[in-house]
């Protein structure tokens, strides 16, 4: 088992083993960073991590994640952003008891 070191906010440097960290790697971008916890204060710690320190720490056997941005960046939005007022409204509306008719006939026809 590889020792590896990083480096907590609070306590400096630090070594661990290759079961203490988590590699995690974007499949749209290829973005890598890795976490672990502090064995020292527990802290969480997460740092960006360049292709070449992904391939090191996965080949240290370091376990891989990879994960994807959500489908919704890459739709088109319309229309102006939400606002506290309309967050406000939609609270109001959702202690009446007709809410959902009260929704639909709002958002009927709207695309």
């Amino acid at each position: 088992m590889a020792t590896i070191r990083a480096s907590c906010d609070r306590c400096g440097d630090i070594e661990m083993t290759s079961r203490d960290l988590t590699v995690r790697v974007c499949r749209n971008d290829g973005s890598g960073t890795y976490c672990f916890a502090c064995p020292l204060c527990h802290e969480r710690g997460v740092r960006e991590a360049e292709p070449r320190v992904v391939e090191l720490l996965v080949t240290s056997g370091v376990r891989l994640v990879t994960w994807s941005l959500p489908a919704e960046l890459s739709e088109s939005h319309h229309g102006a952003p939400i606002t506290h007022d309309d967050i406000l409204d939609f609270h109001a509306l959702l202690e009446t008891e007709d809410w959902m008719s009260r929704l639909e006939s709002l958002t009927r026809g709207v695309s």
